[in-house]
């Protein structure tokens, strides 16, 4: 008896640390929108995690703008913000993901798929902001970050060197760059150099 009871002591305090790891929705989302610019914060949908770690849609959007909170099972602060038109492309990306499937598996079946028109791309330039910091300079329970480091990426499907004059790799800190040219992830690259 006393160790049916100790087990189950055990499990409900493993039970509220994880829950104690899960920042509340306010905080996610505070700090989720700090990766967008300030004209599309109050607006945008943000998804995040539930109490149990569960994914889930912490606020519902009013404006183009769709953000990612910060994933408290990871190391340091990563929280995204992408415009709308990407959803599709980055919804796919995580249901392949949550299947098992390793990166270039990913980016086959994307290609393949978006080719096919299966997988709907925008038809115009849209936008990826991504702020990250390290774990020191992050505060979950408040939605606090400081020193943090933003980096911008506009996917154009299909473009290439030739259809933007943009090189495939930077020649100095900061210079946009395209990667993946010529496929459905065909993107724009711009990292500010760090200080």
């Amino acid at each position: 008896m006393k160790k049916i009871v100790f087990s189950l002591f055990v499990l409900f305090f493993a039970s509220q640390v994880k829950a104690q790891t899960i920042p509340d929705k306010a905080a996610q989302i505070k700090a989720a929108v700090l990766a967008a610019p300030q004209d599309f914060r109050k607006g945008a949908k943000v998804y995040g995690y539930d109490a149990n770690g569960e994914w889930t849609v912490l606020r519902e959007g009013s404006n183009e703008m769709i953000c990612i909170a910060d994933n408290p099972n990871a190391e340091g602060f990563s929280a995204s913000c992408y415009h709308k038109d990407l959803e599709p492309f980055m919804e796919r990306g995580r249901a392949l993901k949550k299947e098992g499937k390793n990166f270039k598996q990913i980016f086959d079946t994307r290609e393949k798929e978006a080719k096919s028109g299966s997988l709907k791309m925008p038809s115009e330039p849209a936008s990826l902001y991504v702020l990250s910091a390290d774990k020191a300079d992050f505060d979950p329970m408040k939605g606090k970050v400081d020193n943090s480091y933003l980096r911008y990426v506009v996917y154009i499907p299909w473009a290439t060197m030739e259809s933007t004059g943009l090189s495939t790799k930077p020649d100095f800190p900061g210079m946009p760059w395209i990667m993946d040219p010529g496929t459905h992830r065909a993107h724009i690259m711009i990292s500010p150099p760090k200080d």
